[in-house]
């Protein structure tokens, strides 16, 4: 992976990745382009969300006694995400100048997964919990370099007016790869190796697939300043002042996935701690549980995008969608049986579905710089890596409140944060 060795802000932009669409005729992105996509999206989040869901908390489980387990866990997921978090940025501001043959965006995707696949060997092969720090750190640095690429390509490759349906559909396969973790946690539940490292071979795969269908160019030399202590600095900031959408764009982002955070990260203990399903039984309930909940996110993205389209508006879409998912947090404190659960994942899909399938069009919308996109959306994504890190951490606190085993103030802290999210949105100004 090549950088560029010397530029200046003044220089020439690289050229767009796409022709601008026709007034009288908007050309479509190729749908093969939108298929690799999907699967690129699909298998990396595939990777990343079944330990998260799911097998992390088992590997945990494993290794730490019951007593332990939850302080444990917080401590692997936070030292990845922390990880993530500064990695996105950094690496998103690294594609934006790669002048490799290969392109700015390939390099990353490739190498991005391959190194995520190795960590998932050290996390499943690993037997303490240092270890699967170091395993899921590099994991998580490793899929967040590709996902840095992933990200970029819809504002890249995407034209404006095609932005919220492509969006729902890819946002859409998040909720599948879900999915398929579950499947494959259950499938492979006598086996923690294949359950960590099947899901991200699918992920290599996958974003395989993209980058042999997609069109990308390297940077072009001299475009951009070298990448020094400064630069390194400026991939973490986008300045509130001069770009104030961005930033109220970054603290709804923020705010609804520290909500969604406290249900990817701390389910598996709720159905074990509060329903009382033991390690054999819970990931076949958290399978049904996400079925459902992925049904209900596919209804929302495909509508959600098809609406927010023909429309025009972002934000109330936005504003709808996180209240939904608030709701959702407030029903899941108050379950007391699987079947209230259910419910409660189904409102959650619904509402994360309508997110997911116009939040990227609006983030595109409010983007600083085109030339930077990868950069910018790494910042963005800061807003979803945080609160994987942050949850944990104020996780414990909020269970113990009561004695412990408190969820209900767990997940009324999420909805209040998705709540805070929504609100957030509406001061965009640009976008409507």
């Amino acid at each position: 992976m090549a950088v560029t060795p010397d530029s200046s802000l003044g220089a020439r932009s690289p050229e767009p990745l796409h022709d601008a669409p026709s007034p009288q005729a908007p050309a479509n992105a190729p749908a093969k382009l939108v298929l690799g996509l999907a699967l690129a999206q699909f298998g990396a989040y595939l990777a990343v969300l079944t330990p998260v869901m799911v097998t992390l908390a088992l590997r945990v489980s494993q290794i730490v006694p019951e007593g332990d387990r939850g302080a444990a866990l917080g401590q692997v997921l936070s030292v990845g995400a922390l990880l993530a978090m500064l990695g996105n940025p950094v690496f998103g501001a690294l594609s934006d100048r790669t002048t490799s043959r290969f392109g700015r965006r390939r390099p990353w995707l490739v190498g991005g997964m391959t190194a995520g696949l190795a960590g998932l060997m050290v996390v499943a092969l690993g037997g303490n919990v240092l270890t699967l720090m170091l395993g899921w750190a590099l994991a998580q640095l490793g899929i967040n370099a590709a996902l840095s690429a992933l990200t970029s390509c819809v504002p890249d490759l995407i034209p404006p007016h095609q932005q919220a349906r492509v969006s729902g559909i890819v946002g859409m396969t998040t909720s599948f790869s879900m999915i398929a973790g579950s499947v494959l946690a259950n499938v492979f539940s006598g086996s923690m190796a294949l359950a960590f490292l099947v899901p991200g071979v699918i992920g290599l795969a996958a974003v395989g697939y993209l980058v042999a269908v997609m069109k990308d160019r390297p940077a072009r030399a001299g475009a951009f300043e070298p990448y020094s202590l400064r630069e390194f600095l400026r991939s973490f900031w986008v300045d509130p002042r001069k770009h104030p959408d961005f930033a109220w764009n970054f603290a709804g982002r923020f705010l609804v996935f520290t909500g969604a955070s406290c249900v990817t990260s701390y389910q598996v203990y709720f159905l074990m701690d509060r329903l009382g399903y033991s390690d054999d039984a819970v990931s076949g309930k958290v399978l049904v549980g996400t079925l459902a909940m992925v049904v209900a996110t596919v209804a929302g993205s495909l509508l959600g995008g098809q609406l927010s389209d023909r429309s025009g508006r972002r934000k109330p879409y936005v504003l709808g969608s996180s209240l939904v998912m608030a709701l959702s947090l407030a029903l899941l404190a108050a379950a007391q049986s699987f079947g209230m659960y259910v419910v409660a994942v189904i409102v959650f899909g619904l509402g994360e579905g309508l997110y997911l399938s116009v939040d990227l069009a609006l983030a595109a919308a409010v983007l600083p710089n085109p030339d930077e996109s990868a950069k910018d959306m790494g910042v963005l994504n800061i807003g979803n890596a945080l609160p994987q890190s942050l949850v944990p951490i104020v996780a414990p606190a909020l269970l113990a409140i009561g004695g412990g085993g408190n969820y209900g103030a767990l997940f009324l802290f999420g909805a209040i944060a998705a709540v805070l999210g929504a609100l957030a949105v509406q001061f965009i100004r640009s976008v409507k």
